[in-house]
């Protein structure tokens, strides 16, 4: 194995535990690393100084540690990988059969019920969605998705955080925050440095360090930011740091209503929202029938169970189209026919 598929696996091991990817100077010193390059090669390589790269080489090991539970160091680094690697290799393959046998007995194919979807085989459609946003983000703009509760948002974002390092022109280092999880600005300022793998650190210090970064901050629920514990100062901030088009950070956000209708503060002022003056919108619209039926399908057809078509237009009037309601429908219906069959 070379460094970079341990790179792709650690990255991808990461991500499935929910964890943050490596960002651009952890990857080429995890590299380093692994090809058995001494700190002051990689420093002369990466144009770093070695003191620097041997602090960061410290947090490394401690983030590997921590988020997937092995020691590692310089002397002991490709070892201890290798064996998680092939430990997950051994799971997956039991968490497939796993699959096989579930789908066999029928288990209901329609979840989540609630919240949103973070596994590829389970995210359904969007696809002109997606490239519509990799398309503003590579112009340069910072985007928000607009849609009603439990139409897809959350998920969508989502995705776009897993696939930005495939599709961004520019590569940028994905960090996912959920503000129903942060409940001030302490909190999401503590968070965002943590997720980054930088100090904590707000204002111009927090400025400062993430001079010679390129992060991707995706933002769910954005409407939070009108709860006590935030200011206006907050999206002044973002703004900062996300215009131009080599600016440290590029915004995909995800709210139920435009972002001047969302932010009382900037009409009283009579200005637009801070972000607003960023952000491309793009609306995210309830599924047709057209979808709808096909997610039906595509659910359905790994099991022995068929709805009717009185069934299926009934889901797709009481749904409205709603991926959420749709999803939660169907699972009882389902569940009709697999007690029927016991």
């Amino acid at each position: 194995m070379n460094s970079q598929e341990a790179l792709k696996s650690i990255n991808a091991l990461l991500t499935k535990k929910g964890k943050q990817v490596l960002n651009e100077s952890q990857e080429k010193l995890f590299k380093g690393i692994w090809e058995g390059d001494t700190f002051s090669k990689i420093a002369l390589k990466n144009n770093y100084h070695e003191q620097s790269l041997r602090k960061k080489a410290v947090k490394l090991y401690s983030k590997i540690k921590e988020e997937l539970g092995i020691e590692v160091n310089k002397i002991n680094f490709r070892n201890p990988i290798i064996n998680i690697l092939a430990q997950q290799d051994s799971q997956n393959t039991e968490e497939d059969e796993s699959d096989s046998d579930d789908l066999h007995k029928n288990r209901n194919p329609f979840i989540p019920l609630n919240g949103r979807v973070e596994k590829n085989s389970l995210f359904f459609d969007r696809e002109r969605e997606i490239r519509r946003v990799f398309e503003l983000l590579n112009s340069g703009s910072s985007v928000v998705l607009i849609g009603e509760e439990g139409i897809g948002k959350s998920s969508l974002l989502w995705m776009i955080s897993q696939e930005a390092e495939s599709r961004l022109n520019v590569k940028r280092q994905p960090i996912f925050l959920d503000l129903n999880l942060l409940h001030n600005e302490t909190q999401f300022y503590s968070d965002l440095c943590h997720e980054i793998g930088i100090p904590e650190s707000q204002d111009y210090q927090l400025t400062r360090n993430l001079r010679n970064s390129k992060i991707l901050l995706a933002i769910d629920n954005l409407g939070k930011l009108n709860r006590e514990g935030f200011t206006r100062q907050i999206r002044d901030y973002l703004r900062g740091l996300a215009e131009g088009s080599n600016s440290p950070l590029k915004l995909i956000l995800a709210a139920t209503e435009p972002l001047n209708n969302l932010f009382k503060d900037s009409q009283e002022q009579g200005d637009t929202s801070p972000l607003a003056g960023i952000c491309q919108e793009e609306h995210i619209y309830p599924w047709d029938e057209v979808t709808m039926r096909a997610f039906i399908t595509s659910r359905l057809a790994k099991t022995s169970v068929s709805f009717t078509e009185e069934e299926i237009m009934q889901l797709i009037q009481e749904s409205g189209g709603h991926p959420r309601t749709l999803m939660q429908l169907c699972y009882p219906t389902y569940s009709r026919y697999v007690e029927s069959l016991q």
